[in-house]
Parts: structure tokens; C-alpha cells; sequence
């Protein structure tokens, strides 16, 4: 559909006329569509490199050169013993110790009082700390506080705090008791984090509620004036918010995509007109809209 290079428009209206335009479109729109990737968790601290991986994960980096978080969770460990120790420290972190980021926060209040859905690609729970509404929110990707099975044998996701908390605290020398280890309820087989990293990711009767929502969310502000938000979202998995944003925008005159993102800020330029391309800091930008008058 968009057969031209992608272009910045950033360069061509300065910070404070984009944001400000942000704010009315805010203020305006119909519905909001938020679109949330890993850009926006990293906007509220939650780093995964740097000195917050040092002081939780040096261990592992000094014994495999294991460099973030991230690439942490895809190194093949010795047993399962040190898999589930890598994993319980990384989940209790990101996802049970971690309050809400500021950022999150900041958005509720500029979107609390419209009619608004956010999709999101992060698996961190920011969304749900910061209050939004569980039923406005699809999170596509998984999320760190479920487990599933590996096989799968079945389509059915299992909470893991109480499971995460214990590893967390009774691990030694990198690994968690044999005990602690984790097996599917029903065919006995390793459990795993429920995270779309291959087709063994399940998605639940939850996922696909939140799935029916989100559509039909999108299928009643059809032909609306409605604000597609893109805030962080990168090129890893653009099919899932960047694309899906620029093609409704397209189809819809009265629609407006915008995009916030410290990197690439990019946009077709036959949606130019109809968009707001800020590069910067996701945090800043959102407490100067809240700061305007």
C-alpha cells in the first residue's frame, strides 16, 4: 500500500508546535488508539542494560558474558535449575518489584477521560500498575507473570508470583532448588514464560477476549476522528502496531497518526498530512502536554 520511502516530519515543524498539536489531537479525537512497544518502558527507567543489569544479573555476566537482559533470556543454560534462576530474578524485577513508571502514569491522566484502547507489545504489566482499565488494554506479546506449558499441550496460561517469589528468594549459586522447578499440571512437561518468542506461544481465553475488544473497539470508530498513538514502538515486530496505525490512518480522512519515539519517527508520506512525528524523549513529551494550559 505504501510504496514511497517513509519520511520524518520532525524535521520540518519544530518540538514545540508538534506537541502542541499532540495536545489538541488529545483533546479532540473521537477515541485514542495508544500503541505502546519497548520504547515506552524504557522511557520509565526499566532499562535492561547499563548499571541495572550489573546489579542484578553480574553473576551471569561474568560467567557466560551474558550483556542485557534481553539477550539473558534466550541463553541456552546448563539446567534448568540456573534457567528458572536467570528467569525468577528477571520476572521478580520487571514485573512484581517494579512500580508503575512515570510515563504510564503521565498518559492515564492525559487519556482517562476519553474514550481510549491501548495495544501494546511490552509484557511488563506497566499498563495495569499505572490503573488502565485491564478491559482497554491487549497485550499481544505475552506477559512475564504468566507461565504455560511448553509442548503446549494445552491452551492455558497459569499466574506465577507466589512460584517466582519463592525461586527468587531460595536461590544459591545461580540456580533454584530441584524442587522449585517448575512442570505442566497436565502432561508433566517443563512449564515456560508465556512470551511470543515461537509458535508454542499460547494464547488464552483471555488473549483472545482481549483481542475481540480491541477489534471491536476499532470497528466502531471506523470513518471517526480518532488518534492513532505510537509511543516507542520500533522496527522488530511492525506488524503487530506501526503498520496496522499508518493503514487505518490512511483509510480514514479524519483519523490522525502520531508517533513519539527517542529513534525512528518515521511516517508514509501519504499520511503525512494527517501526522505528528516527535522524536525525543517519551517522558518529556508527555509531561510537557500535561504541563500546557
Amino acid at each position: 500500500m505504501f510504496l514511497k520511502k517513509p519520511i520524518s516530519a520532525s524535521i520540518k515543524i519544530c518540538w514545540e508546535q508538534q506537541v502542541e498539536r499532540l495536545k489538541n489531537e488529545i483533546e479532540t479525537s473521537d477515541a485514542i488508539v495508544v500503541g505502546a512497544g519497548a520504547g515506552m518502558s524504557a522511557a520509565a527507567g526499566m532499562d535492561y542494560d547499563g548499571e541495572r543489569f550489573e546489579k542484578n544479573f553480574s553473576d551471569f555476566h561474568k560467567k557466560y558474558g551474558i550483556q542485557d537482559m534481553y539477550s539473558g533470556g534466550f541463553y541456552p543454560y546448563e539446567t534448568p535449575e540456573e534457567y528458572w534462576a536467570w528467569w525468577s530474578r528477571h520476572i521478580l524485577i520487571n514485573r512484581y518489584e517494579a512500580g508503575a513508571g512515570k510515563p504510564y502514569g503521565n498518559l492515564l491522566e492525559l487519556i482517562r477521560k476519553k474514550d481510549y484502547f491501548v495495544i501494546t507489545t511490552n509484557v511488563d504489566h506497566q499498563f495495569q500498575l499505572a490503573g488502565i482499565d485491564k478491559k482497554r488494554l491487549f497485550y499481544t506479546q505475552g506477559d512475564y507473570g504468566l507461565w504455560q506449558c511448553s509442548k503446549p499441550c494445552h491452551q492455558r496460561t497459569y499466574d506465577n508470583e507466589m512460584e517466582i517469589r519463592q525461586m527468587a528468594a531460595r536461590q544459591k549459586d545461580m540456580k533454584i532448588p530441584a524442587e522449585l522447578v517448575p512442570h505442566c499440571p497436565v502432561c508433566g512437561a517443563p512449564m515456560t514464560m508465556n512470551l511470543r518468542i515461537d509458535t508454542a506461544f499460547v494464547q488464552d481465553e483471555g488473549w483472545y477476549a482481549a483481542a475481540e475488544r480491541y477489534e471491536d473497539f476499532i470497528r466502531r470508530h471506523m470513518g471517526r476522528h480518532v488518534l492513532f498513538l505510537e509511543l516507542g514502538v520500533g522496527s522488530n515486530t511492525p506488524g503487530i502496531i506501526k503498520y496496522p496505525f499508518w493503514r487505518m490512518t490512511a483509510e480514514n480522512p479524519k483519523a490522525v497518526y502520531a508517533c513519539v519515539n527517542s529513534g525512528e519517527t518515521l511516517c508514509p508520506p501519504e499520511i503525512a498530512r494527517q501526522s505528528i512525528c516527535i522524536r525525543g524523549d517519551i517522558r518529556q513529551v508527555l509531561e510537557d502536554i500535561a504541563q500546557k494550559d
